[in-house]
């Protein structure tokens, strides 16, 4: 259990950040480039969910949600090869098959895609479509990381397939398909 009894503690007035380990690090490096785009998607889910209430996959959503803070509590705690296993929360294989029976199930009840998807439709889609793209932000942050630093590979299956799934349920949304605007290449109005 997590217990805080003070929020502002001035220790990043100087533009550095404790990581789970102690470790202080800029404000601007990758890992907590990483972190906050995690966070800034688990708020646009939690933006989501406060706007549909009633929407589609809230109990799922929920699940990813908390999946996210998982994902965020590995980010913060540098891998290191003497780590014993299980003695850290890291993002689990699980985690990412909870993701892909979903996205099997809900896939199959949209109509074909003729087309690519313009980010829009219904609202609720439309905020599906802004979660998919700070997703995929975090998944870039999370390979310029990755590039640098030893990382749990599973962080990166995880919101690859997050955003894959967040595009599904954009379509979803859209009335399982037929409701998404698609592009129309070269137009000219």
């Amino acid at each position: 259990m997590v217990f805080l009894s003070r929020i502002v503690t001035r220790s990043g007035d100087g533009g550095e950040t404790g990581l789970g380990d102690g470790q202080r690090v800029p404000k601007d490096h990758p890992r907590i480039a990483a972190c906050g785009a995690v966070d800034e998607l688990n708020a646009i889910i939690g933006m989501l969910l406060a706007q549909h209430p009633g929407g589609i996959e809230v109990g799922l959503l929920q699940a990813v949600q908390n999946d996210l803070f998982d994902v965020g509590a590995d980010l913060c705690l540098p891998e290191s090869p003497d780590d014993p296993p299980g003695q850290r929360l890291r993002v689990q294989k699980e985690q990412v098959s909870r993701l892909e029976e979903a996205l099997e199930r809900v896939n199959r009840l949209l109509s074909p895609l003729h087309g690519f998807v313009l980010p829009g439709g219904t609202t609720l889609a439309a905020w599906c479509h802004l979660a998919r793209t700070v997703c995929r932000r975090a998944e870039r942050n999370v390979v310029t990381l990755a590039r640098a630093e030893r990382l749990n590979p599973q962080i990166l299956v995880y919101l690859n397939r997050l955003s894959d799934l967040l595009f599904v349920l954009a379509r979803s949304a859209n009335q399982h398909g037929p409701g998404d605007v698609l592009w129309s290449p070269g137009r000219i109005q």
